[in-house]
């Protein structure tokens, strides 16, 4: 079989709350469907986290590279994409539509022969996984009525990030957090992130290291983002003094951004976000890469039902993998398949046992969404 065509959708009318824009509305389009359609009428589906506008010219620059490929070698595609851009790639935009077409390749390769992409990639290792539901902070007791209807959809994880953690002062720090253990109990696992990522991010190493001693008092799993992206060497220190484990990671694109990060020894957990680091492809080298330098890989999933699947897929398909990330509540999660992923009772998400990513479009909620 060989590709015939490339159609992209963005989303917009149910895109939530973004915690570093504050202008971000339902009508904002961030995130878009990308299809690969085969000469035999399959199609493979993927996600990218980048407007629709960006990806279409990064399509329109990639098209030449990749209509006629065959649909059963999704790295070389991929791989074949990226080194023919090097003067317009090397990250950005370009990588991110690689990476909605790299899954789109995957999600076709895996229906052409009936299997799911899990085994795909190397094999299947477990059959479930546990998300955590990613909430953005807010004040109080508008954030307890958000962790308890996030207990209540089934989630025995979730992480809270952005404002107002860490813009105002350390007394509401610590008030947010022990309002969120004291609302979800002991035993459900919480995880902070301070989204350092954010344009003027103010803070430094001993902002970080003190705050991450007082998460430790609240049995925080991870710390995520105390840091600048680029903050390696303050990440490096944060390490190796913070009580609680660090990550970081999804903003990075490409596996040779990663590199330092291990090399350096600056995470306990690495965050790839597959929507954008160049697809499940780059997400799996990576994902390898970390398990030799015995870095925890968790996927960064603030995308779609389609990222989600992506990440079920490769987390199943590692020899250690304990986490995916759970946007929630998303309409882009919770209507965009006709079978929309839940947590079951003991809070695992079960791979499904369909081939390629195993999901199917809701055509009508696209149709709905789609700009």
């Amino acid at each position: 079989m060989k590709i015939t065509d490339i159609r992209i959708t963005g989303l917009s009318g149910g895109t939530v709350e973004g915690g570093w824009a504050e202008e971000l509305a339902p009508d904002d389009n961030v995130h878009t469907i990308v299809e690969v359609i085969a000469d035999s009428g399959l199609v493979g589906v993927g996600s990218t986290f980048t407007s629709r506008d960006l990806v279409a010219g990064a399509v329109k620059l990639l098209r030449p590279w990749i209509i006629g490929q065959r649909t059963d070698e999704p790295a070389k595609v991929s791989e074949t994409l990226r080194q023919n851009t090097f003067w317009q790639g090397r990250g950005g935009s370009v990588e991110h539509a690689i990476s909605g077409i790299d899954i789109a390749l995957w999600d076709l390769f895996g229906k052409a022969v009936n299997q799911p992409v899990a085994r795909l990639l190397g094999g299947v290792y477990r059959t479930k996984i546990k998300p955590y539901g990613s909430l953005l902070f807010d004040e109080v007791d508008p954030l307890r009525a958000k962790l308890k209807q996030a207990v209540d959809r089934g989630f025995r994880a979730i992480k809270l990030g952005w404002k107002p953690f860490g813009r105002r002062d350390s007394k509401t720090d610590e008030a947010l957090v022990a309002a969120a253990r004291e609302t979800v109990g002991p035993d459900v696992e919480l995880m902070i992130d301070a989204g350092g990522s954010e344009a003027f991010w103010p803070h430094g190493y001993k902002w970080a290291l003190r705050t991450a001693q007082m998460l430790a008092n609240y049995d925080v799993t991870w710390f995520e983002e105390a840091l600048p992206p680029d903050d390696l060497a303050g990440f490096a220190e944060l390490r190796r003094h913070s009580p609680v484990p660090i990550a970081t990671g999804e903003v990075f694109t490409r596996r040779q951004s990663f590199r330092p990060l291990f090399e350096g020894q600056c995470v306990d957990i690495v965050q790839p976000d597959c929507t954008k680091c160049g697809g499940l492809t780059e997400a799996w080298r990576i994902a390898w890469s970390a398990y030799e330098h015995n870095v925890l890989w968790v996927p960064h999933g603030w995308n779609t039902a389609v990222g989600l699947a992506a990440d079920i897929q490769l987390a199943c398909a590692m020899p250690v993998a304990k986490y995916v990330e759970f946007l929630t509540p998303s309409p882009y999660v919770d209507d965009l398949i006709t079978v929309p992923f839940r947590p079951d009772a003991e809070g695992f998400l079960t791979l499904p046992d369909k081939p390629g990513l195993g999901i199917e479009l809701n055509r009508d909620a696209l149709e709905r969404f789609g700009r």
